[in-house]
């Protein structure tokens, strides 16, 4: 278990290192929301191709995900309100307003996130894992996480 443990530890430090890079990206974001095929089914991507997750942890409405959580999946963050792309029910696409004052694109209730690690359009690494309080879910077209 140890072991198991620091191999984990190494995995998120990488990753975390490489974060201001592939972050800079993300906020350059169109902020639409599409649906396309995956090996998880039809999900939840951005307008770029990057899918985007939700966080267990979060109760509805609102994101619980900040500091180290949101370094490692930064939420989706939009300066206006966001638009619904091919394949998506608009009436489930919403925003929250995050602790730090900036807006959060939601679909169902439901913040959403990128994945760091996830570096190319159309990647999903990190489905089903469990960080920071709480097991990350890529989203179906009806507003419900894959499990």
């Amino acid at each position: 278990m140890g072991m198991r443990t620091f191999v984990v530890l190494i995995g998120i430090l990488a990753v975390l290192a490489a974060a201001p890079a592939a972050m800079a990206g993300l906020r350059t974001s169109s902020g639409t929301v599409t649906v396309h095929t995956s090996s998880y089914g039809r999900i939840l991507f951005d307008g770029r191709g990057f899918a985007l997750y939700t966080f267990s942890h979060d109760p509805r409405g609102r994101s619980s995900c900040s500091g180290a959580c949101a370094t490692a999946w930064p939420p989706y963050l939009v300066k206006r309100a966001p638009r619904a792309g091919r394949g998506l029910n608009g009436s489930l696409l919403g925003s929250v307003r995050r602790a730090d004052g900036t807006t959060q694109v939601t679909y169902a209730g439901r913040p959403l996130y990128y994945y760091v690690g996830d570096r190319k359009a159309g990647q999903v690494l990190c489905q089903g894992v469990s960080q920071f309080g709480g097991r990350w879910l890529v989203v179906r077209a009806n507003g419900v996480p894959v499990r």
